[in-house]
């Protein structure tokens, strides 16, 4: 089975923002190592969870020590209420087809 390196942020925002938070969310440069990433909403709009997949732990870390997350992360801080997040180390559980 082919191991995933999972970066976990989930987020309090403050309310009525969540559109003007995802424009801030969204990366530049889109970064290097990066090959996907989800986004979930919780059902008021308070609460995103963002899940990323990269090619390695070095590559996350590359990328949340760089500039364009710092200037990310400045972007989002109007928005943001709390904040948690964790990176894992992972793979794809077999799902058996009904």
């Amino acid at each position: 089975m082919r191991e995933h390196f999972v970066w976990v942020t989930t987020r309090r925002i403050r309310p009525g923002m969540l559109e003007e938070f995802e424009r801030a969310w969204r990366p530049e440069p889109y970064p290097e190592g990066l090959r996907h990433a989800y986004a979930y909403w919780s059902e008021d709009g308070q609460e995103i969870t963002g899940v990323s997949f990269w090619d390695s732990k070095e590559a996350c870390d590359a990328w949340r020590d760089s500039e364009g997350e710092a200037r990310r992360r400045e972007a989002m801080e109007p928005y943001v209420v709390g904040e948690q997040e964790g990176f894992y180390f992972g793979r794809e559980l077999a799902v058996p087809v009904r």
